[in-house]
């Protein structure tokens, strides 16, 4: 490990430079456009889109001074930017040029140059809900489903395209997030109030970004110091008594420096137990959460370093009672998790398109857990560093990145699994090389050929190759495919961390060994004036997969399957902005989830995955009036019948309501919500409460919702 510090210090010392410059795309009378493409002429490869409040920041060099500007339903513009800014541009509608880069609705942007099918959630989209964390912040997508948490320890995954969260790879701003032994709780570590967008993206990803990805892709940007709020707070609180403060500043030092801190504190001190079982709906818990960044744009040179601490613990189980003659069932968690990044690039001013950048990041996690009886202790070091070189073919309609990669994992993981000790310990060296070509023919055919080529210390050489081709089909429809191998290392109790809420005794069968997939797909995106259709097709195949059988009562079994397993997905949306004060969003998803199991007759059988609905339905609606002074948003979801491990029983599909109210004033903003608001709730969510350590106890089979109808309210408070 002091290796890897050593490594990361020396690193995180070489500063890099480049200018960076930062402005606003209005329409008037200056109401702000969220999505615009922003780009220079010189060098298209250089671009980026504005945020919720029509902001945006480019690095550029010496020879860059002519940007353009589009954005659909609005004439493109070509404007010169001379001086470091910040720059106000305004754009006019054309309702005749559908020509543009970005298909907007008001909160939800849709890339329309990228070759792989991505929506950027901005945070006037995460406005509509509570979103506290990361977890919360789906709840008005229709790609992304988040599971129901357990009533036991809370954790919280997504899924998409019928997949866990595990196969789809969560980076925080290109950098490693959610992975390794932050996957049962990593979601709730990012505060919602940090967040400045989200890029979901279906598919396979970039080679460039590492190997696991393998139903899609999700990168989540954080607040910039030069960009953000001099000074944001918020504060939650919810009728159960959960408590939310958060508080973010920045400051411009000087026209190169720039600083940020992100704060986030919040506790459940309550025990709440709704359905009478004895058992806490929810986990008491508390949570602090810190992040430091710095950021310098140069001349030529750019550098952002950072730093954040995380200390949570969590508390749940059995309500103490005293008359009880046996002991109660508790789950405990302590964790802490420090990280260090640096993010570096240069660019080459007499060659605009070239550049290089380097990004690293170091991690460190230390959770101790009890189910009961059962000890689980795990510590994870982590170090990855991305080199990234880009350049041309002849000229900028054939440009490809190249570069070199570097991970290492250390997993210590001990679990007691009731007398029988099961230790999981293993250190991953993983260096690799990559290259991706891509071939641009003015944004309306992009052509994109990846391959990287990683030497796994435990499990060999892996070559992971990706294809991905964007066509424009005139001016208005945009279609997408996509072709591609993914590949990921199983932690199989963190995956699996609410399961271990029983009395299931785990039985790893085989070694731990890689899971590999090829997944390919494709998407046609119609747009109408701000109207957005988008239909999509995704199939994943497994060529070997590690299987979590729950099928047996009393037992929990990991082993490798080589055998048939996939998942299907097919998925309508559509976006509707009727007039510049509604928006509506409606979403049909069809999944088709298979895997191989053993049965006890030595044989196996294909049967539909447990806990994943076969469809599901979202419909969103949301109205503003002049201003924004008033804003109300409602959401309906469906999910459709569920398998039931052990059995072919499903579940009936049921409908949960969200809505949201909230005010607004020159620099406050008050909301008022209500979660659930149907009050479905699952019945019985624990099996056998009455006996904690019998067993037939089981907490782990949690389908819907536990707690019911929720209400929140809340404060915004910013300076700009």
């Amino acid at each position: 490990m002091k290796y890897i510090i050593s490594s990361f210090l020396l690193l995180f010392a070489w500063q890099l430079n480049a200018q960076t410059i930062s402005g606003k795309i209005l329409e008037k009378p200056d109401e702000p456009l969220i999505g615009a493409s922003v780009r220079w002429v010189q060098n298209p490869q250089n671009a980026t889109f504005t945020d919720e409040n029509g902001e945006f920041e480019i690095l550029r060099n010496n020879h860059q001074h002519q940007l353009v500007i589009s954005y659909i339903g609005y004439v493109t513009d070509s404007v010169m930017a001379h001086g470091d800014g910040p720059f106000t541009f305004y754009l006019s509608p054309d309702n005749q040029n559908l020509d543009e880069v970005v298909v907007k609705s008001s909160s939800t942007a849709i890339d329309r140059i990228s070759p792989m099918q991505t929506q950027i959630i901005t945070t006037k989209e995460l406005a509509k809900a509570a979103c506290c964390n990361l977890s919360e912040s789906f709840e008005t997508n229709a790609s992304v489903s988040v599971s129901y948490a357990d009533a036991i320890t809370g954790a919280r995954q997504i899924q998409m395209m019928g997949l866990a969260g595990k196969y789809v790879q969560t980076n925080i701003e290109n950098m490693p997030g959610v992975r390794g032994l932050s996957i049962p709780f990593g979601l709730s570590y990012v505060p919602g109030t940090w967040i400045q967008s989200i890029d979901v993206a279906k598919g396979v990803s970039s080679v460039i970004n590492g190997y696991e990805s393998m139903s899609g892709a999700i990168n989540v940007e954080l607040q910039k110091p030069d960009l953000a709020e001099r000074l944001y707070a918020n504060a939650y609180v919810n009728e159960v008594g959960r408590g939310e403060l958060n508080l973010n500043a920045a400051k411009t030092l000087s026209d190169k420096w720039s600083v940020g801190l992100l704060t986030h504190a919040s506790a459940l001190k309550n025990e709440v137990d709704r359905n009478g079982d004895s058992f806490m709906d929810l986990p008491t818990y508390d949570q602090i959460n810190l992040l430091n960044r710095w950021k310098y744009s140069g001349e030529r040179f750019m550098g952002q370093v950072g730093i954040n601490y995380l200390n949570e613990n969590r508390e749940g189980g059995e309500i103490i009672n005293p008359a009880l003659s046996r002991s109660s069932y508790r789950f405990l968690n302590k964790t802490q998790k420090f990280t260090a990044f640096s993010k570096t690039a240069i660019l080459f001013p007499e060659t605009p398109y070239r550049g290089l950048g380097l990004i690293m990041n170091a991690s460190f996690l230390d959770g101790n857990s009890q189910f009961g009886l059962n000890n689980y202790d795990s510590k994870e070091n982590s170090f990855y560093a991305n080199l990234i070189y880009q350049d041309i073919f002849g000229n900028t309609q054939h440009t490809y990145k190249t570069g070199l990669s570097f991970l290492a994992d250390q997993y210590d993981e001990s679990f007691d699994n009731f007398g029988d000790a099961l230790l999981l310990n293993r250190n991953e060296i993983v260096p690799g090389a990559f290259f991706e070509y891509t071939y641009n023919k003015l944004d309306k055919t992009i052509l994109v050929a990846g391959l990287r080529a990683d030497a796994h210390n435990l499990f060999g050489l892996q070559i992971t190759p990706r294809l991905h081709l964007k066509q424009d089909l005139g001016s208005s429809t945009v279609m997408r495919l996509s072709v591609g191998k993914g590949m990921r290392v199983p932690t199989p109790l963190a995956e699996n961390y609410g399961k271990l809420v029983s009395s299931r005794k785990v039985e790893l069968q085989d070694a731990i060994q890689p899971e590999y997939s090829w997944n390919f797909g494709g998407s046609i995106i119609q747009s109408f004036g701000k109207n957005t259709l988008i239909l999509d097709a995704y199939h994943s195949l497994f060529t070997s997969q590690q299987i979590m059988d729950m099928e047996t009562p009393g037992s929990l079994l990991f082993y490798q399957s080589f055998d048939k397993s996939y998942a299907t997905s097919a998925q309508a949306e559509l976006i509707l902005v009727p007039s510049d004060r509604w928006e509506v969003k409606a979403a049909w998803r069809l999944l088709d989830v298979k895997q191989t199991m053993k049965t006890g007759d030595g044989g196996t059988l294909l049967v539909d995955k447990p806990f994943v609905p076969r469809s599901f339905a979202l419909l969103n609606v949301g109205y503003a009036m002049p201003y924004n002074k008033w804003k109300a948003d409602a959401t309906l979801q469906y999910r459709g019948k569920q398998r039931l491990p052990g059995s072919d029983e499903r579940i009936d599909g049921f409908v949960t309501l969200n809505t949201q109210l909230s005010r607004n004033f020159v620099n406050w903003e008050y909301y008022l919500g209500v979660e659930n608001l149907t009050n479905f709730r699952q019945s019985n969510p624990i099996i056998n409460p009455q006996n904690p350590f019998d067993q037939a106890f089981d907490a782990g089979q949690i389908w819907g919702p536990v707690l019911g109808r929720m209400v929140y309210a809340g404060a915004r408070f910013r300076i700009r």
